[in-house]
């Protein structure tokens, strides 16, 4: 069975809580985030000036932000694509 890599290398933040994503085998896409937000850690994301700091992380090489928020890679993979 063959997994697909997802390991994200680049990312930006886009208007109503969604992220544009790039994967290091060239994938790239949107996902929608806008589910999320309010929702436990995620209520940090009611500051926009904080959603917008989206970073790649270094070490686990997918979306973050500031210490406590990160998201699963392969979870992301999936949703571009769909």
């Amino acid at each position: 069975m063959e997994t697909n890599r997802a390991r994200i290398v680049d990312c930006k933040p886009l208007p109503n809580y969604r992220i544009w994503i790039r994967f290091d085998d060239g994938l790239e896409g949107e996902v929608d985030l806008n589910h999320l937000v309010g929702k436990g850690v995620f209520e940090s994301w009611n500051s926009m000036e904080f959603f917008n700091e989206v970073r790649v992380d270094p070490i686990s090489d997918t979306v973050a932000w500031g210490e406590d928020i990160d998201l699963d890679p392969y979870v992301l993979r999936e949703k571009v694509e769909a």
